[in-house]
């Protein structure tokens, strides 16, 4: 028989409970660094209890974002964890790799053959929004400056966009001119522009999938308006596409809808890869239909770790890991798997708007079809029902869903709607149970109705 000698075991030995540590019945340092080491798996479970107060993002409902992805999505985000994205020169095949996501998008949004197109990833869409209207002032500026006339006061004119457009025009110093909603619509509208853009415009922003309502803008009829345009005062104005989320669905979804490169007046398109393109957190994406309409002096030669690097980017350390795994999906779905993906959330949506039309106080703003796999409604007559959206917004967080309700933009803002997004992994049956939830909820306040709110505007979720 052998002999073995007994060991001491510490706290870090196999079969401690980590509960039971010293550091375990204490309240941990929340804004300094504490004095000593402390063991790897003590610190790991408290600090993994602590993120439970979070919101569990599959019940997230408010979020475009990717909630859900496979195992080979995080095997791949480990394996990268040490790649920094843009030292090209130390990891050449991840910045081939990022070469590569450029190309199939490009030719995903049509642009013209011979490879003429550019591009880049971000750290989201809105870095990648960013660098699409520093392009459109640059280049307005050069044509400004070379026919002798002042470019002083540069505008940019939008519908309903996500706030990283005032971010832009504040940060940039340009001028926003952001068009109302008409009281009809769900975004611009091609007879709104004449009223807004002149020869200071540097683009118009079209949005495929806008935020409040989910709805395509309608980029073909807004290029048409800017061609008559055109001929009658002599403004060339380029219209960027912000694809954030439409950008991953309309070319599988609604192949027929013209939005993009087919159009030569769309200069380019941004998207973000970790919503409707099912990546991680953490990239997006920016096409220039054609390399000149990408300024040179925009365009930064590096000598970075032994190597020169163009780059064009508002960070410049960023994980790789993102872009692998963009690619990753890209090969893993081609273009009918994402295609059956999105389709599963379209007949999602279908389900839920068909339950919410039918539940009683609910008017459906947009059903989930021809834009993107989402729904948004409103009260009928909120007076009548007795509650308002924040209250049932409310009331759904007691069962963990985050249902967001906010008004619509500047001059439909006394609307206020509910929106439910359907992604990747929110399934038929989690949606079942939110309409049971929903459908208690109601029935609740329907009962016992909450007091008046106080005269101070509410909000549903800022983002």
């Amino acid at each position: 028989m052998a002999l073995h000698e007994t060991k001491d075991v510490g706290a870090t030995d196999a079969g401690e409970d980590v509960f039971t540590t010293a550091l375990s019945g204490e309240v941990l340092p929340k804004y300094r660094m504490p004095d000593d080491h402390a063991p790897t798996e003590v610190v790991y479970e408290l600090l993994s209890n602590e993120l439970l107060l979070d919101g569990n993002a599959a019940q997230n409902l408010a979020t475009f974002c990717t909630t859900w992805s496979d195992d080979g999505v995080h095997r791949l985000m480990n394996q990268c964890l040490d790649k920094n994205m843009i030292d090209k020169d130390e990891y050449p095949q991840t910045a081939e790799i990022e070469a590569r996501c450029v190309n199939i998008l490009a030719d995903l949004w049509n642009a013209p053959a011979g490879g003429a197109a550019t591009g880049c990833s971000t750290t989201g869409s809105s870095e990648a929004a960013m660098l699409g209207g520093l392009a459109l002032k640059f280049r307005w500026r050069a044509r400004r400056q070379a026919q002798g006339l002042p470019a002083d006061r540069p505008n940019l004119v939008c519908g309903p966009v996500q706030v990283c457009w005032e971010k832009f025009a504040r940060y940039f110093d340009v001028e926003l001119r952001q068009v109302p909603v008409e009281a009809d619509a769900t975004g611009l509208r091609p007879h709104q522009l004449a009223q807004y853009v002149d020869e200071n415009t540097i683009g118009v922003v079209a949005i495929l999938g806008v935020t409040y309502t989910c709805d395509y803008e309608p980029v073909a009829e807004l290029a048409a308006e800017l061609d008559r345009i055109q001929a009658e005062h002599g403004w060339d104005i380029p219209i960027h596409v912000d694809g954030a989320s439409g950008g991953f669905v309309a070319p599988f979804l609604h192949p027929d809808v013209v939005w993009d490169f087919r159009l030569p007046r769309v200069a380019s398109v941004n998207t973000s890869g970790h919503k409707y393109g099912l990546a991680p957190l953490g990239v997006g994406w920016i096409v220039w239909r054609t390399a000149d309409l990408l300024p040179k002096e925009l365009v930064f030669d590096v000598a970075y770790l032994g190597g020169d690097m163009p780059t064009f980017a508002l960070n410049f350390s960023r994980p790789g890991g993102e872009v692998i795994a963009q690619y990753y999906l890209f090969l893993r779905l081609g273009r009918a798997g994402y295609r059956r993906v999105h389709e599963a959330c379209v007949a999602t949506a279908q389900y839920l708007a068909g339950e919410i039309a039918a539940m009683g106080p609910f008017t459906l703003l947009y059903d989930g079809l021809g834009g993107l796999p989402a729904v948004s409604y409103r009260l009928t007559d909120r007076d009548a029902a007795g509650f308002s959206l924040y209250d049932l917004s409310d009331r759904l967080r007691m069962r963990g869903w985050q249902v967001p309700s906010y008004p619509l933009p500047a001059d439909r803002d006394d609307t206020v709607i509910q929106r439910v997004l359907i992604r990747h992994g929110v399934t038929r049956d989690q949606i079942a149970l939110l309409v049971s939830d929903l459908r208690n909820a109601v029935e609740h306040l329907t009962a016992s109705p909450p007091p008046a709110p106080a005269a101070a505007p509410r909000s549903g979720f800022h983002h």
